[in-house]
């Protein structure tokens, strides 16, 4: 019986260090590219991407339902064990046992002095923060949290939980035209509190004016940004008009949630520009959302000339992100040029990066060869230079972030973007999914190359996530902040994700079956011939009905 529990701990020992071993392999290696192609040939060629999402249904399935079998499991070996403890005299079997397992300590105590030795470190802690920790969900230790390698060779701090900082979705919808019309059809609010909290957080910070003292339609405004109630919102915008009818900010605010379509939105916030005067921030404000109501009214060209015409007039504006409004209606205007000079610009390794940095990237690189990459041809051939060069920036944006790719090929459903995102979080690739999906569609091969390659990062990168490969490593903060940001109907994708593999599952619970059968048959062996016999003999009796 103790064979098998040492030979399934030393088989998933082993596993996992080559696992690791393969994961470590320098980013121009080949074999991981190679394996994951070979593997998506033959598991899902010629399948499209909607009929994985029952696939990943059933692998969900069963793993919710092997926690209740081994629960089940447990039990029913307790109530064994308490029935059969007289017949079988398991305590003279403990206490034989008993010389053993001091002998076996003797053996191990000799192996673990022999293993620190030659090693430095102890047998019991490698494997412990090795592969228990992960499964068990346990955190790193501290002196692996203070600094870590960098893809240069220097030292870098590794990011805290107060680094996991909250943007400002650059393409956040309209409150009234879009956000309410879903809460009127579906009944869900897509917003959450707290979203909403930090967006009135912001208009307070963007709306105050330059003087520095507040004007009575100012504290007016101050107030509405804070109330909870969209009609209350809206009443203080209108009594704010009645003090002073070139107060700006309440034209904003009834353009964001009393226009019920964007026609009217446009209206509301031309009436804004012409009376916003020198503020700077309400003028950036109200032109950009000019420039976006543009893009949704198919006046794309007009929208993409208000865009570089605010990028060259506020060039130090840099962090409200307009670059990710331009790089979407180029891409909706196909000038891939275009895209690229501005990627060029932005792509900087001294840039903060974002989805949609690093996914425009990855898309365009994948357009000059996707339509006419295969599978088959790749694994007998190679993989070409451009091949290459895609499949490598494809594996970039996946570290990045590593949810952006189940919403692109529809393993997941799409909601409503939040008004903020955390950047590499699930928030994000919602985002970028939203208004990115379309574009990945219209380049023909695209996603299936996507499809192809995408898992074969997560061979490249540590586990644990003690380092990163291209990046720093993946943030543990991003699944709190996500729940926050996300609505509660919205399940929130977590990575990575800790939990046991379904073979090292199976196998657990085959040997200890096979254990059970074993000790059975040797303290009752006549009971269990008979059972056996009876086995056998229904079987031929089905096989025969069945006509085999």
């Amino acid at each position: 019986m103790y064979y098998y529990y040492f030979f399934f701990f030393f088989c998933s020992c082993r596993c996992r260090q080559r696992a690791k071993n393969k994961s470590c392999l320098p980013s121009g290696h080949v074999t991981p590219l190679f394996t994951d192609i070979r593997k998506n040939m033959e598991d899902t060629t010629g399948s499209n991407p909607q009929s994985l999402g029952f696939t990943e249904k059933l692998k969900s399935w069963l793993s919710w339902s092997w926690t209740y079998i081994c629960f089940i499991w447990f039990g029913m070996v307790l109530i064994m064990i308490y029935v059969l403890w007289s017949p079988l005299k398991l305590q003279e079997t403990l206490k034989s046992l008993s010389l053993f397992s001091k002998a076996y300590s003797r053996l191990f105590q000799i192996f673990e002095w022999w293993y620190f030795r030659k090693y430095g470190t102890s047998f019991i802690e490698q494997v412990s923060v090795s592969h228990l920790r992960p499964l068990l969900g346990g955190v790193e230790s501290s002196s692996t949290t203070g600094l870590f390698s960098s893809v240069n060779g220097e030292t870098e701090p590794r990011p805290s939980v107060s680094e996991c900082k909250v943007w400002r979705n650059p393409l956040n919808l309209f409150r009234g035209a879009e956000y309410s019309r879903y809460t009127w059809v579906t009944g869900k609010e897509p917003l959450t509190y707290y979203d909403m909290n930090l967006s009135a957080q912001d208009h307070q910070t963007f709306f105050t004016g330059d003087t520095q003292q507040l004007r009575p339609e100012d504290a007016v405004m101050q107030k509405a940004w804070r109330e909870r109630n969209p009609q209350a919102r809206i009443r203080a915008a209108y009594q704010a008009i009645e003090m002073n009818h070139e107060c700006a900010a309440a034209y904003v605010l009834l353009a964001e949630e009393e226009a019920t379509t964007i026609t009217e939105a446009e209206r509301l916030f031309k009436q804004a520009l012409r009376i916003a005067g020198k503020d700077i921030n309400l003028l950036v404000y109200i032109k950009r959302r000019l420039a976006m109501c543009a893009r949704k009214l198919g006046r794309i060209k007009e929208a993409v000339k208000m865009m570089r015409d605010l990028m060259k007039e506020f060039p130090l504006l840099g962090m409200l992100n307009i670059h990710e409004n331009l790089l979407e209606a180029l891409l909706e205007l196909q000038a891939y040029a275009d895209v690229q000079a501005v990627l060029a610009k932005y792509d900087d390794i001294s840039l903060p990066k974002s989805a949609t940095i690093c996914y425009t990237s990855a898309l365009l690189k994948a357009r000059a060869v996707s339509d006419k990459f295969s599978p088959e041809a790749a694994s007998r051939r190679g993989l070409s230079t451009a091949e290459m060069n895609a499949v490598e920036a494809i594996h970039r944006a996946v570290e990045f972030n590593p949810h952006v790719p189940k919403y692109l090929l529809e393993m997941k459903s799409l909601i409503l973007p939040p008004e903020h995102i955390l950047k590499r979080g699930d928030s994000e690739a919602v985002a970028y999914a939203f208004f990115h999906l379309q574009h990945w569609k219209r380049a023909e091969g695209a996603l299936n190359l996507l499809h192809c390659t995408w898992e074969g990062t997560f061979r490249i990168i540590p586990y644990p996530l003690e380092k990163g490969h291209l990046f720093y490593p993946y943030p543990g903060c991003t699944e709190t902040a996500d729940r926050e940001l996300l609505p509660s109907f919205h399940e929130v994708s977590v990575y990575p994700k800790k939990e046991l593999p379904f073979f090292i599952l199976f196998t657990a619970g085959l040997c200890s079956f096979t254990a059970m059968l074993a000790m059975l048959t040797h303290q009752f062996p006549e009971l269990m011939g008979v059972f056996a016999k009876a086995v056998s003999t229904q079987h031929w009796r089905l096989m025969g009905v069945v006509g085999l």
